[in-house]
């Protein structure tokens, strides 16, 4: 039986959301649940033999439990490592949202968990009209936020809260990731965001850029214990 669903999002670009859902991903599975995952549209792909490929959703697809082509996972893959919207209008495609709802289905019907990764921040465009925070809607997913901890963030993590409960989602929780190894007065800056967003910390994680999200998962094994997430009611425009 299906038991809900995960977006995971960011304050911005490179602030390691995929290394958060992929550990998410692992954490799940190590509690006996069948986990998919899938970035909807991703940019900054390489070409291979097997076509164009993009490394975070490698990296979900490693740490997912049910079997799924890469297509299912990363429908939309474009070569040139800028804003999908524009990268996709270059190569002459258009995002199909029912595209992306039919492998969003395949995968949940196979999972009893899927965590979906965004590109970029909350509002960061997939096509000329339509947000990654639209999917997130459209499929009605509990929504963990993933904080760059660096100078700004403060700004970026607060904005992101706002939108997020705005579109009437529930924000599971947030995780301060650290990305700058000289910011200074990160711990006041960590406190002032457990101060003034309601949903709680799920974890805070010190500058590890050489670890990797088997590492990580066993330090969100708790959060994934203690994530409540809402049944999937998915009903598709």
């Amino acid at each position: 039986m299906h038991r809900g669903g995960l977006f995971i999002t960011g304050t911005d670009t490179e602030v390691g959301k995929t290394r958060v859902a992929a550990a998410l991903c692992l954490a799940f599975a190590a509690a006996g649940y069948r986990v998919a995952a899938m970035k909807p549209v991703a940019s900054g792909c390489e070409m291979t033999p097997a076509g164009l490929r993009n490394a975070d959703a490698l990296a979900l697809l490693q740490a997912m439990t049910v079997r799924a082509d890469y297509s299912e996972v990363n429908p939309y893959a474009f070569e040139p490592a800028i804003a999908p919207h524009i990268a996709a209008r270059e190569a002459n495609r258009h995002v199909d949202l029912a595209v992306l709802d039919r492998s969003y289905e395949r995968l949940r019907l196979r999972s009893d968990i899927i965590v979906v990764e965004g590109a970029g921040g909350w509002l960061a465009p997939i096509d000329d009209t339509h947000t990654f925070a639209d999917l997130a809607v459209r499929w009605n997913l509990d929504v963990v936020l993933v904080v760059g901890l660096r100078l700004g963030c403060l700004n970026h993590a607060l904005l992101s809260v706002e939108a997020i409960e705005r579109r009437g989602l529930k924000l599971c929780g947030w995780i301060g990731n650290s990305v700058d190894l000289g910011f200074e007065r990160r711990a006041q800056n960590v406190a002032t965001l457990q101060d003034r967003i309601v949903a709680p910390c799920l974890a805070d994680i010190p500058y590890l850029p050489a670890s990797d999200s088997v590492e990580l998962s066993k330090e969100l094994m708790n959060v994934a214990a203690e994530l409540n997430l809402k049944p999937s009611t998915v009903s598709y425009p």
